[in-house]
This record gives C-alpha cells, sequence and structure tokens, in this order.
C-alpha cells in the first residue's frame, strides 16, 4: 500500500536561547521593569547596610568617648556612677538581667507559642480559630507601656502565691529562694516579656504551619498516621525554620523591651542568685532610666551599653540564620 504523508501547518520550532543569553538572562533583569526592579531592590539593601554601618560607626564613636575614661572594668564592674571623679561603669548586672530575663521569657513563650498555633491550624474548627487568631493579631499591637501597667497594677499583686509556692517546693535550689518583698524580680519581668511576645510567635508560626503542603499530611494519615504523628512527621519538620525565625523576632523584642521592663521592676546594681528576689537591671530599662538626667559624658556611657546590646542582638540574629542554614532541608523552598 502506498502510504504518503500530507503537508502539515505546523509552525517552526520556537528557537532556543543560546548559552551566551542564557548567561546574560541569569546575570540580570533584561526588560526595562526588570531593570527598574532591580536597581532598586539592590539600592534598598546597600541603603540598609549604609545604615546599620552608620550606627555601629556612631555607636562605637561615642562608646570610645566614655570606656576610654571609665575607671572601672566595662565588662565587669557592679556600678554605674558616671557622675564620679573619676566616673565608674560597668554593664555586668545589666547583661545578666537582659539575658536572663529574655531567656525566661522564651522558655515560658515559645512552647506555648507553637501550641497555639498548631491548635489554630490543625485542631480548632474555622469558626473558633477565626476569632482566636483576631486576638491575637490584636495583643501584638499593644504599646509596651500599657503592657507595663497591667504588669505593675495586676501582675505583680497577684505574684505573691506564685512566689510563696516555687519557695516552698525549689527554694533549696537557690534560685527560687524568696526572702519576701514585692516580686519585682527577674521572674515576674520574664513572665511579663514572655506574654508581650507571645503573639508575634504565634502569628508568624500559625502562618509558616499554614503553607505545611496537603499531600504531605494526607499521605500520612493515608499511611494510618494519627493526628498527632502527622504534625511530628509533617508538620513540624517543614515549619521549623519558620518557628525559629519566629523565636528569634520575639527574643528580638525581649532583649530590647524598655518601658515595660522599666515599670516592673526595681533595679539595682547586684546579680541575685535567686530570680525571685527584688533587683537587677537591663540594658534597655537602664538607658531609659538615667538617660534624661544624665551628662554628656553619662550618656556617652548609656550608649556605650546601647553598643553592647546592639552587638548582641547581631549575634542573635546571626545564630539563628546559622540554625535555618543548617537546616536547609526543612525549608518550605525544598518542601
Amino acid at each position: 500500500m502506498d502510504i504518503t504523508t500530507a503537508p502539515t501547518d505546523a509552525p517552526p520550532p520556537t528557537p532556543q536561547p543560546t548559552l551566551p543569553e542564557q548567561k546574560r538572562a541569569a546575570r540580570g533583569a533584561t526588560r526595562p521593569g526588570d531593570r527598574i526592579f532591580l536597581g532598586l531592590s539592590r539600592g534598598s539593601g546597600i541603603l540598609l547596610l549604609v545604615i546599620m554601618a552608620a550606627i555601629a560607626v556612631f555607636l562605637t564613636w561615642r562608646a570610645t568617648l566614655a570606656i576610654s575614661e571609665n575607671e572601672g572594668n566595662f565588662l565587669t564592674t557592679f556600678e554605674w556612677n558616671t557622675s564620679a571623679q573619676p566616673p565608674v561603669f560597668g554593664i555586668a548586672v545589666l547583661a545578666y538581667g537582659t539575658i536572663v530575663s529574655s531567656v525566661i521569657a522564651m522558655v515560658i513563650a515559645v512552647p506555648i507559642a507553637v501550641a497555639i498555633a498548631l491548635f489554630l491550624t490543625h485542631y480548632a474548627p474555622r469558626r473558633l480559630s477565626g476569632p482566636i487568631a483576631y486576638v491575637i493579631d490584636l495583643l501584638a499591637a499593644v504599646p509596651s507601656i500599657v503592657y507595663g501597667l497591667w504588669g505593675a497594677l495586676i501582675l505583680v499583686p497577684h505574684m505573691d502565691g506564685l512566689f510563696g509556692w516555687l519557695d516552698d517546693y525549689f527554694g533549696w535550689t537557690g534560685v527560687f529562694d524568696w526572702e519576701g518583698g514585692a516580686p519585682r524580680s527577674m521572674l515576674t519581668v520574664g513572665i511579663l516579656l514572655a506574654i508581650m511576645i507571645l503573639p508575634i510567635i504565634t502569628n508568624v508560626s500559625r502562618e509558616v504551619f499554614k503553607q505545611v503542603p496537603q499531600m504531605h499530611e494526607e499521605a500520612a494519615l493515608a499511611l494510618g498516621a494519627t493526628r498527632w504523628e502527622v504534625i511530628r512527621m509533617a508538620v513540624l519538620p517543614f515549619g521549623r525554620s519558620g518557628v525559629i525565625s519566629a523565636s528569634m523576632l520575639g527574643l528580638g523584642r525581649a532583649l530590647g523591651e524598655t518601658m515595660a521592663v522599666a515599670t516592673v521592676l526595681s533595679p539595682d546594681f547586684l546579680i541575685h542568685g535567686s530570680l525571685l528576689n527584688p533587683g537587677g537591671g537591663t540594658f534597655a530599662q537602664n538607658i531609659a532610666s538615667k538617660f534624661g538626667e544624665a551628662t554628656e559624658f553619662g550618656r556617652d556611657a548609656l550608649i556605650a551599653s546601647g553598643l553592647v546590646l546592639f552587638v548582641i542582638t547581631l549575634l542573635v540574629n546571626g545564630a539563628a540564620r546559622a540554625i535555618i542554614a543548617r537546616r536547609k532541608e526543612y525549608s518550605g523552598a525544598n518542601a
């Protein structure tokens, strides 16, 4: 049988870009709009780096002026007297109080925030999760001074029972030994900071858990996994980097919180072994309470303490980025 092929009107194949063209497209945008957007994005990134560098240079310059005239060891002195002749000041108590109060806040807030986020995304019905999420969003917008007033007027007067219980059962450790007095201590500050950072961590974690691929959860359920096993094997690994990022956002606020801490804490320049006894201080609280009445040299000393807080914040964010980079297999982009 004679078989003939009919001519076809198919369009010619689209020419593929050559290797040099592919390299040029990979290096940058080719359309005018893309080039403009690329330039704006790049300029914004460079501007941010310039601002950060300018802040670091300013803090370093003013801190050097103060530290050069300090008669005490800036890192280990338990005193802050910039009006003395010669001046003596140090950040030992401030660094201890800032780190301890922030750690307490993170230990309390992170597990609760993750649990709330999991409840809203995987357990609560839609008509219940919506109002709860709305209320949590509102809590994130409350000013810190309002939290401080609430802590001073409501939280502090009701901490006696908790402090007494901790002293009765765990006072032998020394960490929870309570000698009486107003409970304006590091533990109270940590609890207040935990309440303040809870909405931030909850909101970000909730949005991350919403992005878990549905087919991952359905596959786990098809294999006979329970609801908790689905969360443990599919949801938490996927959202781990997001939870770490949310925790670092909360930690950043806890490290730099000012007015709430200044309203609740009874400051002094002693390091107390017990978390229940009043006293201590933080960088932000000390700057807020002393800046208004400080001399020019005193302000330089406060700026020096602010430089230390700036460095601590950079180290915390750098550590968070390193943790996320080591766990790229859990990022949403690779799911």
